[in-house]
This record gives structure tokens, sequence and C-alpha cells, in this order.
């Protein structure tokens, strides 16, 4: 039997259209079958009456050819491999998966819902159970599932293309828990590296780099942001988290998410922050990357669990009543082999010149924002963390680099925007149909910009020219208010412009004050180790650094660790030094936080107005000589209002005269240098009542210290 061209391309793995070839095809008036079953000894196709007709080995690769019974359409494939005789459905008997509106939508690239679509679905198709395989990838010429089902053969499970570039098939009989990979075959005939499915739902631990099916239509569907809890005038304090060493067992050994369930939303609650921040959780393949070069941007890491044991640990935060926030990154992915590049045999999801398509300080690819495909596909995945995880926020990393075509390129190792300018206006459109559209779908969530230029309305809506995120890191405030606490007392009254610097901009975003992970790594020390002088002023510089990070217009981030005065650099490979605590040195410092989060949820005028100038007025500026600030928080009622004063100098001053708008008596609600926190207990003995025709209270500043005052509410 002479066999034409397309016979030799099924059994050589290289046909780009198997459905063309394969499956029940009429000829001559008769319905034919050909099945492609390798190590199949022989084949008969079976009517849904019984009927049977054998198949012919056409070749000995395992293609099989023949005629069905009179009158049978449906049927199923009996198969004997070596006396074993199986009955399975025909991959190649079955419909489509897309819908056409579903390629219409892919085209365009406005199908919001990607993740219901591409990737691996368990699904019921023609009564028969399976999972449906989409992947785009529209300059292969060929594309196979291979995985645990098929003997991880190229040849057996070959996809047809659809739309623009949507490779498809339904495989009965998978299910979920098996593992895949997508064999393509480029452009040019080159075959590329087993590819990771770009919307894998779960993965193999690294090392290994396989997906694994997973219905993720079983996580109920979630409102991502629950109402007022990411709102300006709320108050949001952010206790950030690396989950593989917050905590470790039985020596170093990471704690599962259903480990970190049973205890780290309590600790949280228990420390009185009103937010969690996850450093990333999508599958990544290094370590060391600590998540921000992720390969699985919509599976949640193999590190801890599966799938359900993170939305577990969503849900156990929830029931702590912590809004979860997690680390998005849009902004660059690795060139691991089984990964985003080259997806195709193409620069598919990155650009082609590398001037344009990669990283040179992390040796990363950037994704290319002017296609639509991977705008809808970065979107989607936004979307996706919200809608089945119920997360309540994104905090987007590195903006800047995405803003910026030039972002830490030499002259001339750049290509400019269309205008000649600076200005990624690809990245830019794509921010803003990002918030555009999470805020649309969950206008109780929020998001979040690592932005650390001075680039306009970062946190102003989309319709007055922002970027439309609901906050922006404020990155200056972090970087200043550290210079001057790491100085030594003596110096800082010529470094005085660093405090009231970050007020004269402090309301043209929506900002959050950040003392992240990256400001305790690569040898800038823990913010206890910034601290000057002895083991004392150390500590009690610390207390008062919080102190007025607390008082200061602006939501609250903090780096796990931090909130005990860890004294070490944080090490990704190790637990946070817990035994600190036995330290009432370090045990101080928690209490202090925990405090300070206390009064900065229960106390109006420390959160109401944070993003509002009408929250904030300087009463001190000028006495650098003594280092001492002191300014009003305000909240909307005309009493709510807290004195703050910081003494930043060594010394105790009494007789301190501030100005304030009341009469009466002013309680002093918070002292840093409380006994209770490990400080010297010098203060005002509860409180003081304000005297003269312009009122004016008389105060005692403890060293190194923050008081925090209040009138009486008549």
């Amino acid at each position: 039997m002479t066999l034409p061209a397309e016979a030799y391309a099924i059994v050589e793995g290289r046909h780009s259209d198997p459905f063309h070839y394969l499956g029940r095809h009429a000829e001559n008036d008769r319905n034919v079958v050909r099945a492609f079953l390798p190590h199949a000894s022989s084949v008969e196709a079976v009517g849904t009456d019984g009927r049977a007709a054998k198949l012919s080995l056409v070749h000995d690769a395992g293609l099989f050819i023949g005629p069905l019974p009179e009158n049978v359409t449906n049927y199923t494939l009996r198969a004997n491999f070596n006396g074993n005789v199986v009955e399975l459905h025909d991959p190649y008997g079955f419909p489509p998966v897309l819908s056409d509106l579903d390629l219409y939508l892919l085209g365009e690239g406005t199908h919001q819902r990607l993740y219901d679509k591409l990737g691996a679905h368990p699904m019921t198709l023609e009564g028969i159970d399976g999972v449906a395989f989409v992947v785009f990838a529209p300059n292969a010429r060929r594309v196979s599932v291979v995985g645990d089902f098929n003997f991880w053969d190229n040849r057996r499970h070959a996809m047809r293309v659809r739309g623009k570039g949507y490779w498809e098939i339904f495989i009965p009989g998978v299910a979920a828990g098996d593992h895949y990979k997508f064999d393509i075959v480029g452009p040019l005939g080159d075959h590329l590296p087993l590819k990771a499915d770009p919307l894998a739902f779960r993965t193999e631990l690294r090392p290994n780099t396989a997906s694994i099916v997973y219905d993720e239509c079983r996580l109920s569907p979630q409102t991502g942001g629950r109402p007022g809890v990411n709102a300006l005038s709320a108050p949001v304090s952010i206790y950030e988290v690396h989950l593989g060493s917050w905590r470790r067992k039985n020596g170093n050994e990471w704690l599962t998410y259903r480990d970190l369930a049973q205890t780290l939303p309590a600790y949280v609650r228990g420390l009185g922050f009103t937010h969690v921040e996850l450093m990333p959780v999508s599958e990544h393949p290094f370590d060391g990357s600590w998540g921000y070069q992720p390969t699985g941007l919509f599976a949640p890491t193999s590190r801890f669990g599966s799938p359900d044991d993170f939305a577990a640990l969503v849900e156990a935060f929830h029931r702590e009543g912590i809004a979860v926030l997690i680390d998005w990154v849009p902004g660059h992915f690795p060139d691991d082999p089984h990964g985003l590049g080259n997806f195709d045999g193409t620069a598919l999801y990155e650009h082609a010149n590398p001037l344009q398509g990669r990283h040179l300080d992390w040796g990363t690819l950037i994704y290319n924002y002017g296609r639509t495909e991977v705008v809808n596909f970065l979107v989607s995945n936004a979307l996706f963390w919200l809608e089945r995880y119920g997360i309540d926020g994104l905090r987007v990393d590195a903006v800047a680099s995405m803003l910026y075509l030039d972002y830490s390129r030499p002259a001339g190792g750049w290509i400019a925007n269309k205008y000649g300018g600076r200005e990624n206006l690809e990245a830019i459109e794509f921010l803003r149909r990002f918030n555009t559209e999470v805020f649309g779908r969950f206008p109780n969530a929020t998001t979040a910009a690592e932005e650390s230029t001075a680039w306009p309305q970062v946190s102003r809506p989309v319709e007055f020219g922002g970027l439309g995120f609901g906050y922006k890191w404020n990155m200056g405030w972090m970087h200043d208010t550290l210079d001057y606490i790491s100085k030594d007392p003596i110096h800082r009254k010529y470094h005085h412009g660093q405090i009231l610097f970050g007020l004269h901009y402090a309301f043209s975003e929506n900002f959050i004050l950040p003392l992240s992970h990256d400001e305790v790594v690569h040898g800038k020390r823990s913010i206890l180790g910034r601290m000057p002088g002895d083991d004392w002023q150390r500590f009690a510089n610390l207390r008062a650094y919080y102190s007025f990070m607390y008082a200061h217009p602006g939501k609250k981030l903090m780096f796990m660790g931090s909130e005990f005065g860890q004294k070490s650099e944080w090490n990704h490979d190790h637990s946070l030094d817990w035994h600190l605590l036995d330290d009432r040195r370090h045990n101080g410092i928690q209490s202090l936080v925990r405090d300070l989060n206390a009064l900065y949820r229960t106390l109006p005028a420390l959160h109401e107005l944070d993003c509002d100038p009408a929250g904030f007025e300087w009463l001190i500026t000028d006495d650098a000589d003594r280092n001492v600030f002191a300014w009003m928080r305000n909240g909307n009622a005309p009493r709510e209002r807290c004195l703050v004063v910081a003494n930043f100098s060594p010394n105790v001053y009494r007789d301190y005269r501030v100005r304030v708008p009341f009469p009466g008596q002013w309680t002093e609600i918070f002292n840093s240098d409380s006994s209770h926190y490990g400080g010297s207990n010098a203060g005002n003995i509860g409180g003081v009542e304000a005297e003269g025709v312009v009122p004016h209270l008389s105060l005692t500043l403890p060293p190194l210290a923050v008081i925090f005052l209040v009138p009486d509410r008549k």
C-alpha cells in the first residue's frame, strides 16, 4: 500500500494538522478511521452497537487504517499491546475546544478569562472525561502534548492549530495529577526544548519542570478585596513575608502552606498588622531569585504544597481578618529553556532585539508589551489571582524598569520610542489597562507600584492621565530617612532636611512607606544593624525610627524580622532568628510594633487622612541643633488630633514648648522610651495641661524617642 506524504508526517511526528489525516474521514462513500498507536499489535474500531472492524497496520511505526462498520459514526478503538487489550477513545474524533467567540476575543487580545481556555482543563466532552490542552504558539510548525499518559512520545498527541496560532487537543482519559509539557517544532524545523505550559496551574518541584494537570475550577470563585480594607482612609499596615524563610522546621526544612496556615496568620493578627504581603508565590526555578524570576505565573510554587494548600493559607489569613497582597512580576522573566523565552522558536513573549528584550542587570527577558496576546496573558494572570484565590491586591515589582526604555542601559544601548523619547509607551498602556481591568472587575482590591523614580501620577486614575495604581511605594522617603537615622546624632543636625523633605511631596501620590526585604540584604545590614551608637542607643534609635514611621503620613510596610529587631541580614535559606525574642530588648521592639499597629488602627488621626494634606501640619521644623521635630496628625473630626514629637538626640529636654490647637489636658498615649519597650521611662507621666492664651504644652522629651499625645475629647 502506497502511503501519502501525510502518513509519513504523522509517523515522523512533524504533521502540522493531524486532524486532517487521523480520526474518522469520508473516503469513497465510506467512513474510514486512521489511528496512530505505536507498539500496538492490532487495532479494531468498535461502534456503539458493539460491531467491530479490524484496522490494517499500514506502517510498522503504528499507523492503522480501516473502514468503519456500515452506518457507524461514533466509535472507540480496541488495541492490543503485547496481549494487554485496552479500549480507548480516539483523541482525533472530538470536536474543537475553542469556540469562534474565544478565537475572536483571543485574536483581538481582549479575552479577560484566558485561564478558562488556555492551559490544561479537565472536562467532559461528548460525555467523555479527559483534558483539553490549549497553547499559543503562532510560529510553530507542529505542537504536541507529551506526558505521563503517552510515554512522552511527541507523535501520539499532535495538536491542531486554530485562529492566530492557538494549538488545541482534547485527550480522553487524561486526568488531574498527570504531568505534561509541550513539544514544539519551530518555524525553521528546529526541535525546541520541551516547554512547560505558560498557563500551568500546578508544577513539579524544582529542579523538575513539568506542568501538572490541575482543575483550577475547583477553587471556589472569590471576590478579590473585601470592602474598605484597602481604602485610602483605612489603616493599612503590611507585614512582608518570604514564605520559605519566615520559620523552618526539622532543622532547616520548609514549612508547607498548611503549616504556615496554622501559625503565620495568627502571628500577623497578633502583632496588629492589617495586611500581609507575600513575596512572589508564582513558580520559579531558582530559590535565590526569591520568586522575582518566575516561569509559571499561574501556579503557586510547589515548594510549599499544592494549589489547594495555597488556597487554604489565603483562607486562613482571611479568617484572621488579614488582607492578602502578593508580589506580582510582569516586568521580566528568566530565560530557562523550559520557560517562555523563544517559546515557539521565535521571540514570542519577549522582544527579539536584546536592546528592548533583555535586562542587563538581571539577565532576564522583557515582555513585549506591544503584542496584544502578551498583554492579554499578563492582565488575565492578574485577574486570575484575584478571582481564583481571592487575593486582596497586587504589588507590582520593578515598575520603573518597565516605564523607561533606557532603564539601566548605557548610551546607545537602547531603542527610543516613536517620538524619540525614553518612555516605554507600550508598557505605560499595559499598566493602565492592567489597573483599569483590576479595579473594574474587583473594585475593593488594590494595586501598589514599586516605582523608584519621579514618574508623575502613578497612583492617580487613568482617566486623569495617571497609571491607575491604588498606591505607590515611597522609595525616596525610605532612602532619606534610613540615611538620616543611620548617622550619629551629633551629625544629624546637618541632615535635618532629610526628615523634612518627604513632606514636600508626601501627598502627590497615595504612598506606602516601605521597609522591605530590599533594605536588609546585599550588605546593607538589618534595620537594627544600621542604627548608630552603643547597644542602648541602637535599640532606642530603632524604636524612635519605627515610631516616626507610624506617625508619618502614608501606609506602612515592614519586612519580617524587622518587627523584633533581627540582627543579621535576611538569608532566604534560613529561618528568622526567633531566639532573639528571649532577649528583653528584642521583645521590647516587638511589643513596640504591636502597640504602634494598635494605635495606627484605632486612632483615626493616624490613618484617616494618610493620603490627604489636611491630615498633616508641621509644628516644629527648625530645631536642627536639638534634632527635634513636631507635627500634628489630623482625622476628619475636629478633635481627632494626635501630636507627635520626635527627639532624635540622646539628650533629655525638659520644658520643651509645643503649640497645640486646644486648651485642656493632652494625654501621652505612647512613648517609645517606655521601660515596657526597653527604654529609660523619661516622659510626661501620663499627660500635660495646655497653658496660655495661645495653648502650648511644656513637655519632657525623652532621649532618642517619639511621643504621641491626644487631646481630651470634650
